[in-house]
């Protein structure tokens, strides 16, 4: 624990840290691969551990191939533990089963755990619901990805601040040369790093061969196939999905699709824009599923991705995080009444005639001005 707390890098923290319910009794932080939850956890342990006393495991570590997570909390308790955070939970057979013994036989002990979002943590073999208080986390924003890399420290806004146009900036800070890095691989924490494409590879095969199919039973064909659907997803992305055909090709039954698409979403692949019907499930009708993120989407196109598609994902994948974002029957997205048109800097407004609140988010300028959003500024939501 001690050397993996040396490694920690403190100079920046996620958006997620300071809304995390570090003290409930029983906390999860759930998100994709390489998104930076365990670290968040070591930060916290950092900043804390005059407060009590701590300990830090993974729960994928060889001393649980003959310890248990019970046991471990057992000694802990004996020997005077308040916090105890257990990383990579998902890669522990039964493990809502013993968070739920451990919360019921502990109630002074804080217990914090990470894991993939795939894993469904409410729906495990014992019941959390009543127990557990978890909150997903996504990468980097760019307004995060800005203070990250290159110190620049910009405020986050409300959907109805950037509608405004309320945002000033300095004179000297032109940020699309940022925002074309960030496009390409700023979504994630370790871009920086070298052979950023390889570790990329790394995270789709470890999400859709080991991760996906660890959690729903899956033998590892299965695990290939969802790599394959990706691989044709992204082909195709923003995709209006065809069950049928996508069965065809990958040679699954029909019946799958579905599963298969939710468990990539879940797992940080993908994402699927729903209608806004509502009724008695919340979910409406998909009708476009896009890869996850840009950086997602630029490496598994070998670094040529479309850049129309490129701004829709982005746009996607940044407002979702904090707004109920559905397909609009008039442009690409609606939130709420209003309607949003994405393109390039001559975007116009023919394709919002008829709507009662529509506006247009152009990528290439810098300040918005009358109906006309600059696309980077969705960036600064979280």
């Amino acid at each position: 624990m001690n050397e993996m707390l040396r490694q920690t890098p403190m100079s920046f923290f996620r958006y997620a840290y300071e809304s995390f319910p570090w003290e409930s009794q029983l906390s999860g932080l759930v998100g994709p691969r390489g998104i930076g939850k365990s670290t968040m956890l070591r930060q916290y342990i950092l900043r804390h551990r005059d407060e009590g006393k701590f300990l830090y495991v993974s729960a994928d570590h060889t001393y649980f191939s003959n310890h248990s997570l019970a046991a471990l909390a057992d000694d802990f308790v004996v020997e005077g533990g308040t916090h105890l955070v257990i990383d990579e939970i998902h890669k522990y057979k039964g493990w809502s089963r013993e968070l739920k013994q451990i919360y019921d036989i502990y109630p002074k002990l804080r217990v914090t755990f990470s894991g993939s979002s795939v894993l469904d943590i409410l729906k495990g073999e014992a019941d959390l619901s009543r127990r557990a208080v978890v909150m997903t986390m996504q990468g980097l924003s760019f307004r995060e990805y800005l203070e990250f890399d290159h110190h620049i420290v910009m405020p986050c806004l409300d959907l109805e601040q950037i509608l405004s146009h309320t945002l000033v900036i300095e004179p000297d800070f032109h940020p699309m040369p940022y925002f074309r890095d960030y496009l390409s691989s700023g979504y994630y924490p370790f871009h920086n790093i070298d052979n950023f494409d390889v570790r990329m590879q790394q995270v789709v095969s470890q999400t859709t061969e080991t991760d996906i199919p660890l959690f729903a039973g899956m033998n590892a064909a299965t695990g290939r196939k969802l790599k394959q659907m990706l691989s044709v997803i992204s082909r195709l992305a923003p995709y209006k999905p065809n069950f049928e055909n996508l069965a065809t090709e990958l040679g699954v039954s029909k019946n799958n699709v579905p599963d298969y698409l939710s468990y990539l979403e879940k797992g940080g692949m993908i994402g699927m824009l729903r209608d806004d019907t509502r009724g008695m499930c919340s979910l409406g009708k998909v009708e476009k599923v896009y890869i996850d993120n840009p950086a997602l989407m630029t490496v598994l196109s070998d670094n040529k991705p479309d850049i129309g598609n490129l701004r829709e994902t982005f746009f996607y994948n940044q407002t979702r995080v904090v707004l109920p974002v559905s397909s609009s029957r008039e442009s690409d997205f609606r939130i709420g009444n209003r309607t949003f048109e994405i393109g390039g800097a001559g975007k116009g407004k023919r394709q919002l005639a008829g709507t009662d609140d529509g506006w247009v988010v152009r990528d290439n300028i810098e300040t918005g001005f009358d109906r006309f959003l600059p696309l980077w500024e969705f960036g600064l939501l979280y």
